[in-house]
């Protein structure tokens, strides 16, 4: 098993990602989030940067369809950093696809719609749906940013966005079958729940084809997806239970503290900043409490103080 785990980990599959590089299923969801009804998976084009890692940022699935360049990523955990991850890879892709093309003639070179799309399953709650903008990400606030990117955000986990579910098949099942293996993970060793989890809904019909052609691959990256899941969320359990560990130095505690400060700006609650960034809610009233006592304070300034507070 740890040789196959250390093989899942050098191609950074997904259950996701194994579900929806085969066309039919890639087009069914794309079918289902737009309300369109294409029928033909022969005219969807993958062109997903396989083996191209720019910058250590990676897409999972990327195709044309239509005139639009979609980009659809799976996250086990939050990441407001979406917008510009997506910015990085779009101009390869958009790079790659005007090559044949001049762009410094008189003529305007035409590109595809791009689109964003993140598939959202952490066990942090998260809403329904949520659009994340580049320009939250800004160092100061812009009334009308020159430059904008927004990557729509949907909460995949079982019981959330019923509607897109019934309209896909594919994705519900999957949902179905990673709430199984983390129910069973709570009372029992990961590759026993896994295991269990799969024999049970190739019983019951979910994902049934699938899980059974591809079972022994699909339970190693299961094992190392939910591993990873739980290795992330106690490294950031760790950093905000302690400023000085090295997962929040001040530059990243700035970030925070940034991100933070605009959240309330734009009216959002206590408990609503702490699930949405993922932060400890006593964590983030200490942030909001230090930055109502120094309004005069930057960032970086509130950074200290809250390092020097640990």
């Amino acid at each position: 098993m740890a040789e196959k785990l250390h093989v899942v980990r050098n191609q950074k599959d997904t259950v996701f990602r194994m579900l929806f590089r085969e066309k039919k299923e890639l087009l069914e969801l794309y079918n289902a989030l737009n309300d369109s009804a294409y029928n033909s998976p022969e005219d969807l084009t993958i062109c997903t940067l396989e083996n191209a890692i720019y910058m250590n940022f990676k897409n999972d699935i990327s195709f044309l369809l239509d005139s639009e360049m979609n980009l659809y990523e799976h996250q086990g955990s939050y990441n407001p950093n979406m917008p510009l991850r997506d910015l990085v890879y779009i101009a390869k892709q958009l790079e790659k696809y005007t090559r044949d093309e001049t762009i410094y003639s008189s003529t305007l070179v035409k590109i595809p719609v791009p689109r964003f799309v993140v598939f959202y399953n952490g066990t942090d709650g998260q809403p329904e749906r949520q659009i994340l903008r580049l320009s939250d990400a800004f160092e100061k606030e812009t009334a009308e940013p020159e430059l904008e990117l927004k990557v729509l955000m949907l909460n995949i986990n079982f019981g959330h966005n019923k509607e897109l579910m019934e309209k896909c098949r594919t994705l519900r099942e999957y949902s179905q079958y990673v709430d199984r293996v983390r129910k069973y993970a709570k009372r029992m060793q990961i590759e026993e729940a896994v295991e269990r989890a799969v024999t049970e809904c190739i019983r019951e019909g979910i994902l049934a084809d699938f899980l059974s052609s591809q079972r022994a691959e699909v339970i190693a990256v299961s094992i190392f997806e939910y591993n990873e899941e739980e290795e992330m969320r106690k490294i950031r359990d760790s950093e905000y239970k302690s400023g000085k560990e090295d997962g929040i130095a001040c530059g990243e505690a700035e970030t925070i503290i940034s991100l933070i400060r605009k959240k309330s700006e734009k009216g959002f609650g206590i408990n609503e900043i702490a699930d949405i960034l993922e932060l400890d809610v006593c964590y983030a009233k200490k942030v909001l409490d230090l930055l109502a006592e120094n309004p005069g304070k930057t960032d970086m300034q509130v950074a200290e103080l809250i390092i020097g507070q640990v």
